[in-house]
């Protein structure tokens, strides 16, 4: 009898790497982020990535970081998290993991507490020092949500698409 292949991803890695698979959806010049939710019983439930609202063009939005608040990106586009949370559609998300590339936004941090789900894993939190993550922190703790930072193995996938 033949013995199993050793090499095999782990579950971080597989899910993290949905998320950062998700993340080449997003048409934002600057920033790409994806985003994962997973059962309990690691099942993929949902996935999203940042881009504008459906019927919102991405030729006719601007993605423009600067200028008239009109004029720019942040009254527009969805976070990966929230659309991950929106594109669900088999009833409750309690009790279930995020994997995201990006900490979550105090808006997505919101959203996240009231879906249920109780565990976040992220690769990147570059913003970690401003206000609107320092909220999602508080809010995270005050809700016992833990969150951990990926773990880079450096492993190294490389398929043809």
């Amino acid at each position: 009898m033949g013995h199993k292949r050793e090499d095999y991803i782990t579950w971080d890695e597989y899910f993290m790497g949905v998320a950062v698979l998700s993340s080449k959806r997003s048409k934002d010049p600057n920033t790409q982020v994806g985003a994962c939710i997973v059962s309990q019983d690691n099942k993929i439930l949902s996935m999203g990535y940042n881009g504008f609202p459906s019927g919102c063009s991405d030729d006719e939005f601007p993605w423009r970081r600067e200028g008239e608040p009109l004029d720019t990106k942040y009254l527009y586009v969805t976070h990966s998290e929230l659309n991950a949370i929106l594109n669900y559609r088999g009833g409750s998300l309690e009790g279930a993991k995020l994997y995201v590339t990006l900490f979550p936004c105090n808006e997505c941090a919101k959203a996240i507490i009231q879906s249920g789900i109780k565990s976040i894993v992220y690769a990147s939190d570059k913003y970690g020092e401003t206000p609107g993550t320092i909220a999602s922190k508080r809010m995270f703790q005050a809700a016992g949500i833990s969150c951990h930072p990926y773990t880079t193995t450096g492993r190294k996938i490389e398929f043809e698409l």
